[in-house]
């Protein structure tokens, strides 16, 4: 059996990427347990628990399931929100858009762009001089690689 994202019950559009296919099986044996109900089940973590919540080291944060970059920590910020808060994706096409009707809300569900996986949500809720957007994203679903600050 494969995951594919888009199976969880509300989404209007199901989407398969096919650049990064894992079976179930392989899925659960390359994920923790929390990684996987994130990433593979659309789940969520607890507010205020994930690691990168109040993490503000200079680097890039990857997809935790196939490695693809998806932020840089130039684009993170406090929103209090109790998840990881970014203004923008990193260049390129990252991250993917869903429309999302699950829990009787309508929302805009962010999914890796290279293998589908569940990363969180984006709000018109953020700063207004970086574009307005606030990327809400499970730290679940995020592994950091430092780096040297960028020069000013």
């Amino acid at each position: 059996m494969y995951t594919y994202i888009g199976e969880q019950a509300g989404k209007e559009t199901p989407t398969v990427n096919e650049k990064t296919i894992r079976s179930d099986e392989e899925w659960r044996a390359k994920l923790t347990p929390e990684q996987y109900h994130v990433l593979r089940e659309a789940g969520t973590e607890r507010a205020f628990t994930g690691k990168y919540d109040k993490h503000y080291d200079a680097g890039e944060y990857y997809c935790a399931g196939c490695g693809q970059k998806l932020f840089e920590s130039d684009d993170k910020y406090n929103s209090g929100c109790g998840w990881p808060a970014f203004t923008a994706p990193a260049e390129g096409e990252a991250v993917e858009e869903h429309r999302d009707t699950s829990h009787g809300m309508i929302r805009t569900e962010v999914t890796c762009s290279n293998c589908g996986g569940h990363l969180g949500h984006v709000f018109p809720d953020g700063p207004r001089d970086r574009g307005g957007l606030r990327y809400c994203i499970n730290s679940a679903a995020l592994e950091f690689e430092p780096g040297d600050e960028k020069p000013a």
